[in-house]
């Protein structure tokens, strides 16, 4: 039998729906965490001390950085309205 298999078969018979899902939603709050982390040291590095070029580079870091973390707080936040949908249904049964 294959790994993949394996979980497969382990996964329906322990009815573990939202497996994937929880794996996601632990990666995407890891990637997050890390972004928070490197914008605060962005955030926090003595600005007069840089050139032109290097303040501007800073300012397109911490733009991007900002961008996917509101990507990523989107995707963790319908994550979290599906898990929610699928466990109304569950209980609906």
């Amino acid at each position: 039998m294959s790994i993949k298999k394996f979980i497969a078969s382990v996964i329906a018979s322990l009815k573990l729906d939202g497996f994937k899902k929880v794996g996601k939603k632990k990666s995407i709050k890891r990637l997050l965490a890390k972004l928070e982390s490197r914008k605060k040291t962005l955030l926090q590095t003595p600005k007069k001390k840089l050139e032109k070029k290097e303040k501007k580079a800073l300012k397109e870091e911490l733009a991007i950085i900002s961008l996917q973390i509101t990507k990523g707080e989107k995707i963790l936040a319908a994550l979290n309205a599906k898990s929610i949908d699928t466990t109304k249904k569950q209980k609906g049964k």
